[in-house]
């Protein structure tokens, strides 16, 4: 097992919840695996993102970083040496590092190197079987049994799971954070490269024809209520038709009757109108340690009684998404940060209730190559119709990666990326993404890894931007 990885400056700077985003370490996991006395090599990535897995104010943006890097590390320890299936190699390291020795007592944190480590182990089985994500699953490779983690979905087999056929395009959700200029008027000088990559939300409307938008919200309603009006006349006026958007409260609202009331407000609003009438659902109003307490349980179904309601950073734990369903929450993210085979028993989960309990695919800014494409690849089996996508609009492109890997993920998956002026960007046609080529064998890519280009973890740690 080792780690690798470079840092990666935003083009803009992406406000969510109570932190801006301007930088962070793009880490990536290489694990060898044997099968048959052939040692075989797979691959991971994320970007280790501050102020998301933990929100503590009286830690650092380095500080929180420095977190997610020792939980891989950790997550390292728990997987090495282990034999037998996938799934339950990854039990026992999710144990130990979760709810074991190996814990921090912030699970989320902890759950983030398992993760890392868990999708490395995927990439490395599917390849020695020269199998693709969708296949392994299939055909049971991975061992994986929904029941062990949520007993009322026992006797489900993993192939029930799999979209049939898995999703070859996805509808774009373009993230609307905090601090984006909506106008190309409003666009500091300071934020404008040397290419012709949108900025504005006008701008990327137009550039890449999106129909579908999550908007962040800060927990202010009136600041919220000003800011999502004008947004919606943006959108009105750049004319996309039936528009769908979701809010993200990113743990904001501590009182869910201001947030219906706030609903109540765009509805009564001839421009707010637009918004509520294509809204799909509210992503994680209450914070975290409210989302599940049996006391805000009224408060959650009188919301839900407008809007679904789906948790995000309260998923947690692997019977998180359960006791959500109990209290009046309808759905739950997928981010592979957050664990694939814990999003798979969730799928098993809103099978067997079949109530109506669904999914969403959320970003945490997933990069190219592996974070983007292996993200997208868990959403293509699931089935998932349309997904929020923000790396593409924060960071530059494949700039974030070595030019030969980008070249080469160019090569492998030109359906997913295209070049453009002296870069090679994400390829967004009428809001959608094309993701044909990431279902060969592997998890999510042919592209060749540029590993021995990225610093060390001990030179990663000690790496700042300037």
């Amino acid at each position: 097992m080792a780690f690798a990885g470079s840092r990666c400056r935003a083009r803009i700077p992406f406000r969510f919840g109570v932190a801006t985003l301007r930088e962070a370490p793009l880490l990536l996991a290489r694990i060898e695996i044997e099968v048959g006395g052939q040692v075989w090599t797979g691959h991971s990535g994320d970007l280790a993102v501050p102020k998301w897995f933990a929100k503590d104010p009286d830690t650092s943006l380095a500080d929180d970083q420095r977190a997610l890097l020792a939980s891989a590390e950790r997550a390292a320890r728990a997987f090495t040496g282990q034999s037998g299936a996938a799934f339950p190699i990854w039990q026992r390291a999710y144990r130990r590092c979760v709810e074991g020795d190996l814990a921090s007592g912030i699970a989320l944190v902890d759950g983030f190197g398992v993760a890392l480590v868990e999708r490395a182990m995927i990439d490395a089985c599917c390849r020695a079987e020269g199998m693709s994500f969708a296949e392994a699953l299939r055909g049971d490779l991975l061992g994986f049994d929904p029941g062990e983690l949520l007993p009322e979905t026992r006797g489900l087999s993993p192939g029930a799971l799999v979209a049939d056929p898995p999703r070859t395009k996805v509808v774009v959700r373009h993230t609307v954070g905090g601090l984006d200029p909506l106008r190309s008027d409003e666009v500091p000088e300071e934020l404008r490269g040397d290419d012709d990559h949108p900025v504005a939300l006008e701008e990327d409307i137009r550039r890449y024809g999106l129909s579908a938008f999550k908007v962040k919200v800060g927990g202010h309603p009136e600041e919220d209520f000003q800011r999502l009006t004008r947004i919606a006349r943006v959108v009105g006026e750049a004319g996309p038709n039936r528009p769908a958007f979701t809010l993200d409260g990113n743990e904001q609202y501590g009182n869910l009757a201001e947030l219906g009331h706030l609903l109540d407000r765009l509805d009564g609003d001839p421009d707010g109108r637009l918004i509520t009438a294509g809204l799909l659902y509210l992503e994680q109003p209450l914070p975290r340690d409210l989302t599940l307490d049996p006391a805000t349980e009224d408060d959650v179904r009188a919301l839900a009684r407008t809007i679904p309601v789906v948790i995000d950073e309260a998923d947690d734990r692997t019977a998180a998404f359960r006791r959500a369903l109990e209290i009046g929450y309808r759905g739950v993210s997928v981010k592979n940060c957050k664990g694939v085979f814990r999003a798979l028993a969730n799928r098993a989960l809103c099978v067997v209730r079949d109530d109506g309990s669904f999914q969403t695919s959320e970003d945490l800014t997933n990069l190219p190559v592996l974070p983007l494409q292996q993200d997208l690849t868990t959403l293509s089996v699931l089935g998932l119709s349309h997904s929020e996508r923000n790396g593409h609009h924060y960071f530059a492109g494949l700039g974030v990666v070595p030019e030969a890997e980008a070249e080469s993920a160019l090569a492998a998956h030109p359906d997913l990326y295209e070049r453009r002026g002296q870069g090679i960007v994400l390829r967004i046609r009428k809001g959608e993404l094309s993701l044909g080529s990431l279902h060969g064998p592997g998890y999510g890519y042919a592209a060749a890894i540029a590993w021995d280009e990225r610093s060390s973890l001990d030179r990663l740690l000690q790496e700042r931007t300037a």
